[in-house]
């Protein structure tokens, strides 16, 4: 008998939930929440783009990000520049170049214990599994609820 979607995306939503309670927990450690480190990631590894670019990096809506990063840029952990036209472009600091690798070790730390239960084959077969769900890129919106309706 075949496990239900609903089912396996409820336990992918489960685990993610618990992956993201111990690493707010963790990260707390640096004085960040993973909402701030994940922003710190996304603006170091992304230098000069666009902040609409950098809010769908992280997961987050044009304002929700806006909201983050006027609270990163109070905290000094990074800078803001206005490039050509209105354009602005952010970068870290140094405290939040430092503060991001403090964060990095914890990130790997944590998610290296909630994958522990698994083999190397187990994960490299869970990895395959999920690149081949993210790669479907299934149908959302109104109209494809319309066409399985």
């Amino acid at each position: 008998m075949s496990t239900p979607a609903e089912t396996l995306g409820l336990l992918i939503k489960r685990a993610q939930h618990a992956n993201h309670r111990a690493l707010e927990a963790a990260l707390a450690e640096v004085d960040l929440s993973l909402l701030q480190w994940n922003a710190l990631r996304e603006i170091g590894r992304n230098p000069g783009v666009s902040m609409r670019r950098l809010a769908e990096l992280t997961f987050n809506s044009d304002q929700g990000f806006g909201a983050l990063v006027g609270r990163l840029l109070r905290d000094g952990l990074v800078e803001r520049r206005q490039t050509a036209g209105r354009a602005l472009t952010h970068s870290l600091t140094r405290e939040g170049a430092a503060r991001f690798r403090k964060g990095a070790r914890i990130y790997v730390r944590v998610v290296e214990r909630a994958f522990s239960a698994l083999s190397d084959d187990e994960r490299e077969s869970l990895a395959r599994l999920l690149r081949k769900i993210v790669a479907a890129k299934p149908k959302t919106g109104p109209t494809a609820a319309r066409r399985r309706g």
